[in-house]
């Protein structure tokens, strides 16, 4: 195991329970899958505990999963009877909780721990092809619902300390989020406007100015075509704050998501170094 300074990752996790089926809507997330097993290339076996900040639970306030042994929310519709019933049984880590909850409460922000709380799919649908032995301790953090990229991104420093003590931080969300126009063409043209700027934001902008673009995300081309609601967006705040000096780099990219859409996923900081690496270490 490497004591590396692990990075932090904004994922974009695709539609509902995708990794527990098969057929032709499975199909759409092959590439995505594969980003996500080369994640764990990359990672080697460094993680140690992970922390996901999930864009499907958000609370007035933040919330941390705290749990001996997780549950499941299955937090979406429209799908075969038995995909209310998968489990994804990784330990949950009362340990991490209270150390995010003390990390955030040195920084002024107060976090209430939630020993009920299971994982939603925003987790699990990474997860399982992530670590699908199951046996990686997880914790989830909630996002504030007042959707405030500032105070996320004061989370993210809060947190950095975590990334040296073998935690990997996760913002699971999407990078285009809007359901009624992913039913036909309308997103297309909207998510590669959107994922443009995400790319010259989050890849190409020195770090100093990263931070300034972010919080005005609003005002990028097709901002809100791309997300009505931010929730799936504001992850990816989380995950830069606890890297906000450290260089960005594209894990995942597609231009044919679904038919036509263009999502993306993006990694911050450096691989460790005693692992494996599939890429680029910028």
């Amino acid at each position: 195991m490497t004591n590396s300074r692990l990075p932090t990752y904004f994922v974009s996790h695709g539609g509902g329970p995708w990794p527990y089926m098969t057929g032709e809507f499975r199909r759409n997330f092959d590439v995505l899958e594969q980003s996500l097993v080369d994640m764990r290339a990359e990672l080697g076996d460094a993680p140690k505990a992970i922390l996901v900040v999930s864009g499907h639970w958000e609370e007035k306030g933040f919330a941390i999963s705290s749990g001996v042994k997780p549950g499941m929310v299955y937090d979406y519709y429209g799908f075969p009877e038995h995909l209310y019933h998968i489990t994804y049984n990784a330990p949950g880590s009362p340990e991490l909780a209270n150390r995010v909850q003390h990390l955030l409460r040195a920084n002024g922000i107060e976090a209430a721990l939630d020993p009920t709380r299971g994982y939603d799919h925003g987790t699990f649908s990474i997860m399982k092809p992530l670590y699908p032995e199951e046996n990686i301790p997880v914790v989830q953090l909630s996002l504030d619902a007042g959707y405030d990229p500032a105070l996320h991104i004061s989370v993210g420093r809060a947190l950095a300390p975590l990334r040296d003590e073998g935690v990997l931080i996760i913002g699971s969300g999407l990078s285009y989020h809007n359901l009624s126009a992913m039913r036909g063409t309308g997103g297309y043209e909207p998510s590669r406007r959107f994922d443009a700027w995400l790319q010259e934001t989050l890849v190409h902008t020195p770090s100093d100015k990263r931070t300034e673009r972010l919080l005005e995300w609003q005002q990028a081309p097709a901002a809100r075509a791309a997300h009505p609601r931010e929730d799936h967006l504001i992850p990816l705040m989380v995950v830069v704050g606890a890297a906000e000096n450290e260089a960005g780099a594209t894990t995942y990219h597609q231009k044919d998501f679904a038919g036509g859409l263009t999502a993306s996923s993006f990694r911050f900081g450096r691989v460790p170094a005693a692992a494996p690496s599939n890429g680029d270490l910028q």
